[in-house]
């Protein structure tokens, strides 16, 4: 855009947040921009600094977040980009309370002024409609251009944020956030953060199974199993520490949870390999110990509350949420299992994936998924064909395809 046209946008965005704060008339912005305002009505459009949480708590919580490790081995990526476009680069907690930031010369102050520093909340009841907030709740890309802010202060701001997940579990930790000056904006500004997101979630520690410092294990009682891409299992809230097939037992269990008899366990475990029966009866065995007794005979059955990432991408699913059933879907089932019956879990489950991808081919959802399935070019080339030719996620996902040929 020319910076005339950058002009008049700001012009249009000033009088129908003009027209919104004074009469509630709201014709002329976007849909995702009227619904937060809506949502912002709580704040006064005049509130001049963002609340600040307590500086000692925010940084224990930082010390601790597994977003810190992550940011600590890609931060001269991050700290580059911040230099080079003079923005302020800002990370959050799924509440989006600042946790990090770095700025450029210009930008850093004007950040502090409005409390754009770690321990601000930038949340909609808070400070009003950024794209932060817009990025955290709706859990995709958001860019916020000038008066399209609700608090005045920030009208001089143009803002891209893109939602960070865990890879393993799909769950929200927070979101990364550009910003600078409105009269800076570049059409691959929201691309720009999404890459970052990316960069950060490649960076989390391989060795966990939180979302965010302080309730990382399961809060619930019972049993909770990663099995998609990684396989971990807790036991309120304590990790346990399981052979490959106790992990594939109770992957079993969990998915039959009206039991299965010592004959179909082993059918479905072992298929028609020579395995005896005594040995399934010593793995579960263990597994009974290791699960203080949690595991009733005949049949097998799990005695206590379970929940898995499997059932939940196929909940996803059927609720025809096809963005977050790709978050939650961390891979393959159990990777390198020998189990016929998990091995046809896992090409059920990634079919209907891959399918539902197909029949909806949402921006995001189909760059995630490229990279947990970067040969499967049909599910790129169907989205591509199926979005705007100005999208900005286009030229990645034509870089992906471009990659592979």
């Amino acid at each position: 855009m020319t910076s005339d046209d950058l002009h008049a946008r700001r012009v249009d965005a000033v009088r129908a947040w003009t027209r919104f704060v004074e009469a509630g008339d709201a014709d002329a912005v976007r849909p995702e921009i009227l619904r937060s305002w809506e949502l912002s009505g709580v704040v006064s459009p005049g509130v001049a600094q963002a609340p600040l949480d307590d500086e000692s708590d925010t940084a224990d919580f930082w010390a601790a977040s597994p977003l810190q490790t992550a940011v600590s081995r890609v931060q001269d990526e991050l700290r580059r980009t911040a230099e080079d476009g003079d923005l302020v680069v800002a990370v959050t907690d799924d509440e989006t309370r600042i946790l990090w930031t770095y700025g450029g010369r210009v930008m850093r102050r004007k950040a502090e002024s409005v409390n754009f520093v770690p321990g601000g909340r930038w949340d909609e009841q808070s400070v009003g409609t950024n794209a932060l907030a817009i990025a955290g709740r709706t859990g995709a890309p958001s860019m916020v251009f000038s008066a399209e802010h609700y608090a005045e202060v920030v009208h001089n701001w143009v803002c891209w944020a893109a939602p960070v997940f865990d890879p393993v579990t799909g769950r929200s930790l927070g979101v990364i956030d550009l910003s600078t000056t409105w009269d800076r904006t570049h059409p691959i500004g929201l691309a720009t953060a999404r890459v970052m997101a990316r960069l950060i979630e490649s960076a989390l520690p391989a060795d966990r199974r939180t979302t965010l410092a302080g309730d990382a294990p399961p809060t619930e009682p019972g049993l909770t199993l990663t099995l998609l891409g990684t396989a971990q299992v807790w036991l309120d809230g304590q990790r346990l520490l399981l052979n490959r097939r106790q992990t594939e037992i109770l992957a079993l269990l969990a998915l039959h949870p009206s039991g299965l008899s010592v004959e179909h366990l082993h059918a479905l475990l072992y298929g028609d390999a020579s395995v005896t029966t005594s040995t399934l009866k010593a793995e579960v065995s263990h597994l009974r110990a290791a699960l203080a007794g949690q595991l009733s005979s005949r049949p097998y059955r799990l005695t206590m509350p379970v929940s898995t990432d499997v059932e939940e991408v196929q909940r996803l699913l059927r609720r025809g949420d096809v963005r977050a059933a790709v978050r939650a879907y961390g891979g393959d089932l159990l990777p390198g299992t020998d189990s016929p019956a998990l091995v046809q879990m896992g090409d059920y489950l990634a079919v209907s994936v891959r399918e539902a991808l197909l029949a909806h081919p949402d921006a995001d959802a189909v760059l995630r998924y490229s990279e947990l399935a970067p040969y499967d070019t049909a599910v790129v080339e169907a989205c591509l064909a199926a979005l705007p030719v100005h999208h900005p996620v286009a030229p990645l996902l034509k870089g992906r395809l471009a990659s592979l040929r």
